[in-house]
């Protein structure tokens, strides 16, 4: 991942952060999920990030569709 990516969701469940990055990608967004979730004990968050120019469309684009 790059360096000027920023985290815009995060969700417990792997198929929300989906949902959202689908979504993303149907708006020609490229995003990156990096799973913090802990594979033993079932804590943690998987994140979604995008880039910095994409940030505010992204999360207009999220707030617009109420996830």
């Amino acid at each position: 991942m790059k360096e000027d990516w920023v985290r815009i969701y995060s969700h417990s469940q792997a198929y929300n952060v989906e949902i959202v990055k689908a979504l993303l990608a149907d708006n020609n967004i490229e995003s990156v999920i990096l799973n913090k979730k802990d594979s033993n004990y079932f804590f943690g968050e998987v994140e979604l990030y995008v880039s910095e120019e994409d940030v505010l469309i992204a999360k207009q684009i999220i707030d617009k569709n109420a996830l």
